[in-house]
C-alpha cells in the first residue's frame, strides 16, 4: 500500500506561507504591493522552494490566489537568494523575470512561457555569468519584440503593435552554460549563430526545430554528452554529424509517427553506425521511426531461450555490437518494442504495461502528443487486464494531468484511465494521500473543460470514492462544479444522471453546516429546475428520483433549505409529480420524506395547512407504495401538523378528527417488523412529539417509529436513542394520563429493548 506518511515539515511550511503571505513573510504596501518583512533573510533552499511551489499552486489549485507582485519579493539578493527555479506557462511574464534579475541563478527552466517576449532575453543576460542550465522550451514569443510602425500617438490608434523577430541575440557571455533546451524554437532564428559563443555545451535539446545543416554541432564533439533532436527531419548528413559526437551518452532522434512530413527512414546501417561510433551511449530513443529494412534477427532464433537483455542475444541485430545493455531504449510506436530480447534495462514501447509506463514517464514533460497515446494504452490495460504497477501508474497519470491541465487529449485519456485505476479492485492498495491527489486532478479537469467526455470521465471517477467522506476536504468545490454541470442549458443525459447521483450522495450523512452552505450555492433551486424539466417531458427517470432524494437529504434538520423548497414552488411540483406519476413508489417515498423534513419546522407548517395538501397527505396514509414508507412519511407529516393543536387547524375540510382517525388506522395496519428504507441521524424531531398531550396520535406515531427502529436495527438505533435521552422521555410519557394505553405499552417495549441491548452489547465503563 502507498505510504500515508505526512508531507515534510519544509513542504508544509512552504505551503502555509504561500497561502498566508501577509500573515507570515510579508506585509502589504499601499494595500496592493507585497513586501518582505525587513527582518527576514532566506537562503536559496527556501527561496527556490517558495518560487517553485508557488508556480505549482497557481497552475493546479483553483482556490489559490496568485499575487502580481510575488516575484518582487526576491528582487534583493541580500535578503533572498534564488539558485534553481522552474517557471511554467502564463504564470510568468517579462516583469517577473525582470524583478529577479539581480539573482545569481544557476538553473532556470522556462517551459511554455508564451507571455515572455524579447524583453526577457535581455533579462537573461543578467544571469549569464552564473547560469549553468537553461530551458526555453516552448517559449514561442521570447524572440519577438513589439514594434509600432507609426511612431506617433495618432498612428498608434490605426496601426496596432506588431511583433518583430529579434535576430541579433546570441549567448555571448554565457560562459558557464552547459545545459540548454531550445525545444520548439520559432522559425527564423539562426540556431548556429545563437549557439556559437557557447564554448563547452554538455546537453542540447533542439526538439521540433528543422535544421538542414547541423555540422556546427561538431564544435562540441569533445563535451556534448546529451543531444535531443525529437521531431527533426533527419537526413544522411545529420547522421554523419551525430556519429562524430563520440562523447554522447544520451541520443534522442525519436519522432511523432503521426506527423507525415518526415522523409527519413531508419536503417540497419544507421543503427550500426551509432553502435560503432557512439561507444559511451547509455540511452537511445528511436521511438516513432519507420524501419526501412529488417533490423531483427531470424524469427526462430529470436524466440529461443529466456528473455535476456544481454547484447549478444539481442533480437535487434545492430545492438549485438553494444558493449553493455543500455540504461534506456525508446522504442515507443515501433515494431521493435515487441521483440523478445531487447538489450536495455528500461524500454519505452507499447508491448506491455512496463513499456507503456516507461513511455509515460519519459515523455510527459515535453511531449503531450505522445503521452496521451501512451496513457490511452494504459487505459486499455487497466480496463481489460489487471494493472500490476498500480501506484506507479496512478502517480504518472496524476503528474501528466497536472502538467498538461489545458491539453484536451491528456485530460480525456487521463480521466478515463483514472476511472479504472481507482475502482474497488485496487482500493486497498491506495493511501488516503494518493486518493486525494486523484480527486484534486479530477476536479481540475472538471473545472478546465466543459467537454462532454472529460466531464463524464471525471464524474464517473468520483463515483469510485466513498461519498461524502473522501470528498469532504474539497466539499464546497466539488458541489460547485457539479451544480455548474447541472445548470448548463444543454446537458448530456448520462452526465446529468451521474452528477445528480453525486449531488445526492454529497448531501447525505453530512452535518447541517455543510447542507446550509450547499443550499446557499443554489442546490435546492437546481434540483427543482431538473424536476420541472422532467415534468415537462413527462419523464420519471433516475434524474427525477435522485433529485427528490437529494432534496430530502439536504432539507433534513435544515430549516433554511426547507424554506427555500417552499419559496421556489416545491409544493406545486410535488402535487404535479404525484398526479403525473401515480404509480412511481420510490418517487412518492422521496417526496414524502422531504415533506416530513418541512413539517418538522414549526414556522413553515402553516404553509402546509391547506385543504389540498392535507387531503393529499390523508389519502397517502392508505398507500401501500414501497412497503410502509409512503404511508409512514405521510403520517409523520400529519403528526407534526397535529402537534400544533386544534387552534392551528385553519381549514374546514377535511375535519381534524377525520384525519386523526385515518392516522390511527394507518399506524395499526403497519407491521412492526417492517424493514425500512430510511436513515435517521438523530431522533430529535421524533422525541419532541413524546412529552405532550395535545395530540395522542402524534405521540403514538413517534413511539411506533422508535419501537420499529430499535426492534429491527438495534445495533444502530438503541445507542442513538440512549445517547439522545429518549429513555427518560419515554418513562415520563408512560406516567402521562393523556397517553393511550397501547402507546404506553409500546413505550415499555422500547425501553426493554434498549435495556437488553445495553446489558448485552454496551461497555458501561465508557
Amino acid at each position: 500500500m502507498a505510504s500515508d506518511s505526512p508531507e515534510s515539515l519544509m513542504t508544509l511550511c512552504t505551503d502555509y506561507c504561500l497561502r498566508n503571505l501577509e500573515g507570515t513573510l510579508c506585509y502589504l504596501l499601499d494595500n496592493e504591493t507585497l513586501r518582505l518583512h525587513p527582518d527576514i533573510f532566506l537562503p536559496s533552499e527556501i527561496c527556490d522552494k517558495l518560487v517553485n511551489e508557488y508556480v505549482e499552486l497557481v497552475k493546479t489549485d483553483s482556490i489559490f490566489e496568485p499575487h502580481e507582485s510575488f516575484f518582487t519579493l526576491f528582487s534583493d539578493p541580500r535578503s533572498t537568494r534564488l539558485a534553481r527555479i522552474h517557471l511554467r506557462e502564463h504564470i510568468v511574464q517579462d516583469q517577473d523575470l525582470e524583478a529577479i534579475r539581480k539573482q545569481d541563478l544557476i538553473e532556470l527552466y522556462l517551459t511554455n512561457c508564451e507571455k515572455l517576449t524579447a524583453k526577457s532575453l535581455q533579462t537573461l543576460v543578467s544571469f549569464s555569468h552564473t547560469l549553468i542550465s537553461l530551458s526555453l522550451f516552448g517559449c514561442s514569443n521570447i524572440f519577438y519584440e513589439e514594434e509600432n510602425p507609426g511612431g506617433c500617438e495618432d498612428d498608434c490608434l490605426v496601426n496596432p503593435t506588431r511583433q518583430v523577430l529579434v535576430k541579433d541575440f546570441t549567448f555571448e557571455g554565457f560562459s558557464r552554460l552547459r545545459i540548454l533546451n531550445l525545444g520548439r524554437l520559432i522559425e527564423g532564428v539562426n540556431v548556429e549563430t545563437l549557439l556559437r559563443p557557447l564554448a563547452s555545451l554538455a546537453a542540447l535539446d533542439l526538439s521540433g526545430i528543422q535544421l538542414n545543416d547541423v555540422a556546427f554541432l561538431t564544435q562540441w564533439k569533445d563535451s556534448l554528452v546529451s543531444l535531443v533532436l525529437y521531431n527533426m527531419d533527419l537526413s544522411e548528413e545529420h547522421i554523419q554529424v551525430i556519429a562524430q559526437l563520440r562523447k554522447l551518452r544520451h541520443l534522442d532522434i525519436s519522432r511523432d509517427h503521426l506527423s507525415s512530413y518526415y522523409k527519413f527512414k531508419l536503417t540497419r546501417r544507421v543503427l550500426n553506425l551509432f553502435v560503432e561510433n557512439l561507444v559511451n551511449l547509455t540511452s537511445l530513443d528511436i521511438s516513432g521511426h519507420t524501419m526501412l529494412e529488417n533490423c531483427t534477427i531470424p524469427s526462430m532464433e529470436e524466440k529461443m531461450g529466456q528473455t535476456s537483455i544481454e547484447p549478444a542475444k539481442s533480437s535487434i541485430a545492430p545492438f549485438r555490437g553494444l558493449k553493455r545493455p543500455l540504461q534506456f531504449l525508446g522504442l515507443f510506436e515501433t515494431s521493435l518494442c515487441r521483440l523478445t530480447h531487447i538489450p536495455a534495462y528500461k524500454v519505452s514501447g507499447d508491448k506491455n504495461e512496463e513499456q507503456v509506463l516507461n513511455a509515460i514517464e519519459a515523455y510527459t514533460e515535453h511531449r503531450p502528443e505522445i503521452t496521451s497515446r501512451a496513457i490511452n494504452l494504459l487505459f486499455d490495460i487497466a480496463r481489460i487486464e489487471r494493472c500490476s504497477q498500480l501506484l506507479r501508474a496512478l502517480q504518472l497519470v496524476i503528474t501528466a494531468l497536472k502538467c498538461h491541465k489545458d491539453d484536451k487529449n491528456i485530460q480525456v485519456t487521463g480521466s478515463a484511465a483514472l476511472f479504472y485505476l481507482t475502482n474497488s479492485e485496487y482500493r486497498m492498495e491506495q493511501s488516503v494521500k494518493l486518493r486525494r491527489q486523484v480527486i484534486q486532478v479530477v476536479l481540475n479537469g472538471m473545472e478546465s473543460y466543459q467537454e462532454v467526455t472529460v466531464q463524464r470521465n471525471c464524474c464517473l471517477t468520483l463515483c469510485n470514492f466513498s461519498i461524502p467522506e473522501e470528498l469532504e476536504f474539497q466539499y464546497r468545490r466539488v458541489n460547485e462544479l457539479l451544480l455548474n454541470i447541472l445548470n448548463q442549458s444543454r446537458q448530456d443525459e448520462s452526465i446529468q444522471r451521474i452528477a445528480v447521483h453525486l449531488c445526492n450522495a454529497l448531501v447525505c450523512q453530512v452535518d447541517n453546516d455543510h447542507k446550509e452552505a450547499v443550499g446557499k450555492m443554489g442546490f435546492v433551486m437546481t434540483m427543482l429546475k431538473l424536476i420541472q424539466k422532467k415534468l415537462a417531458d413527462k419523464t420519471c427517470d433516475q434524474v427525477m428520483e435522485f433529485s427528490w432524494s437529494a432534496l430530502w437529504n439536504i432539507t433534513d434538520e435544515t430549516p433554511d433549505n426547507c424554506e427555500m423548497f417552499l419559496n421556489y414552488s416545491g409544493m406545486k411540483l410535488f402535487l404535479e409529480c404525484l398526479k403525473e406519476f401515480p404509480e412511481k413508489q420510490e418517487l412518492h417515498r422521496n417526496m414524502l420524506g422531504l415533506l416530513g423534513n418541512v413539517a418538522e419546522v414549526k414556522e413553515l407548517r402553516p404553509q402546509l395547512m391547506t385543504s389540498q395538501f392535507i387531503s393529499v397527505f390523508s389519502n397517502l396514509l392508505e398507500s401501500k407504495a414501497d412497503g410502509i414508507e409512503v404511508s409512514y412519511n405521510a403520517c409523520g407529516v400529519l403528526s407534526h401538523i397535529m402537534f400544533d393543536g386544534l387552534e392551528a387547524w385553519a381549514i374546514s375540510e377535511p375535519h381534524r378528527e377525520e384525519v386523526v382517525k385515518r392516522m390511527w388506522a394507518a399506524i395499526q395496519s403497519w407491521d412492526i417488523n417492517s424493514r425500512r428504507n430510511i436513515n435517521y441521524r438523530s431522533f430529535e424531531p421524533i422525541l419532541r412529539l413524546l412529552p405532550q398531550g395535545i395530540s395522542p396520535v402524534s405521540q403514538h406515531w413517534a413511539t411506533w417509529a422508535l419501537y420499529n427502529l430499535v426492534s429491527v436495527y438495534p445495533d444502530k438505533y438503541c445507542p442513538l436513542l440512549i445517547k439522545e435521552g429518549g429513555i427518560p422521555l419515554l418513562k415520563d410519557m408512560i406516567k402521562m394520563a393523556s397517553a393511550r394505553q397501547e402507546t404506553k405499552e409500546m413505550a415499555r417495549k422500547v425501553i426493554e429493548h434498549c435495556s437488553n441491548f445495553k446489558e448485552e452489547n454496551m461497555d458501561t465503563s465508557r
